[in-house]
């Protein structure tokens, strides 16, 4: 399952029925769960650990030294991946800056063709990166959150779970979840109530979470008498708690602005 025409460093660890294409090259402290495919060209760097079921397309660099003036050169970097994700054609993922931290994906994510995710990123599970977006350093995805083509999404920033970014859009505060963002500068448009549809949200939850942000958006409220004023104001639920946890732990405040 090894073509003689890759490159295995034989200090690597390759679990059960992995096929290595032509011309892959796999460093030493490496790996590899069971049937992974990893495609021509591709590069997986010292460091990096993957779970199963995972396909690394053509010219993709995992485990690439982190693009942070913090880190020393030949320090160990570490990249964490997770199963079932599909990593597809010219996709950059750094490494950690520091040895004791690592960059990690998740299970059942989709990054497209040319993205970027930079050292320490943290992406959870069942996301979609779009082509060309990129990621900055220290970033937390949080589960099911969907990156439009080209989003640029800066330092620090945290996208909530089951958000959606549209094409172009640059991030520069957190995305609090459920919700669309789009514009530049970014702003808030709406629920993301398909994608809630989908998963099973039922409509009496969904008005909650509209209300919810409707006194974080139109109401005129500061974002402190906003979070004081929702408990008051919508029943309590799973995703209005998950509002609520997101909002308090942003550290450097969320996106305000709101489409005209």
């Amino acid at each position: 399952m090894i073509s003689p025409l890759a490159y295995v460093d034989p200090q690597a660890k390759l679990g059960k029925n992995v096929e290595v294409k032509p011309f892959a090259y796999i460093e030493k402290d490496v790996v590899i769960g069971d049937d992974c495919i990893i495609m021509p060209y591709a590069s997986i760097l010292s460091g990096t650990t993957m779970g199963s079921n995972n396909i690394v397309y053509q010219n993709t660099v995992i485990g690439a030294t982190p693009q942070d003036f913090h880190y020393v050169e030949g320090q160990k970097t570490h990249v964490v991946i997770g199963n079932d994700n599909r990593i597809r054609e010219n996709v950059v993922i750094a490494g950690s800056t520091y040895e004791d931290k690592a960059t990690t994906i998740g299970n059942g994510n989709f990054l497209m063709d040319r993205v970027h995710i930079c050292h320490d990123v943290k992406i959870h599970d069942q996301c979609v990166i779009g082509i060309g977006a990129s990621i900055a350093g220290e970033c937390e995805i949080e589960d099911r959150s969907i990156m439009s083509s080209g989003v640029i999404v800066q330092q620090h920033v945290r996208v909530g779970r089951y958000s959606l970014i549209q094409s172009g859009c640059r991030v520069q505060k957190d995305i609090p979840p459920y919700i669309i963002l789009g514009g530049n500068p970014a702003c808030y448009h709406g629920v993301n109530a398909v994608l809630l549809k989908h998963i099973g949200v039922t409509e009496r939850i969904l008005r909650h979470i509209v209300n919810t942000y409707r006194i974080i958006y139109t109401a005129n409220f500061s974002l402190e008498d906003a979070v004081i004023k929702i408990p008051e104001q919508i029943p309590m639920s799973v995703e209005i708690e998950n509002i609520l946890a997101f909002i308090k732990k942003s550290k450097h405040g969320i996106v305000r602005h709101m489409e005209k």
